[in-house]
């Protein structure tokens, strides 16, 4: 498992996500948990490294 840290585009706070570097390509939607608000994750994997890793909100 890949940990890496982010902050959540709604409330700022630092967080880290677990990534599993088998599956190269992610794409998934999981709330901010501290906020509670949405997000949408894309990550990309190679060679059991991340290599890119983006974060974004989901407007409600």
């Amino acid at each position: 498992m890949i940990e890496h840290f982010f902050n959540c585009p709604h409330c700022w706070e630092n967080q880290f996500k677990l990534i599993d570097p088998s599956i190269i390509n992610q794409c998934f939607i999981e709330d901010c948990e501290v906020c509670c608000n949405p997000l949408e994750f894309t990550i990309a994997t190679q060679d059991n490294n991340l290599v890119s890793f983006d974060v974004n909100s989901i407007e409600q």
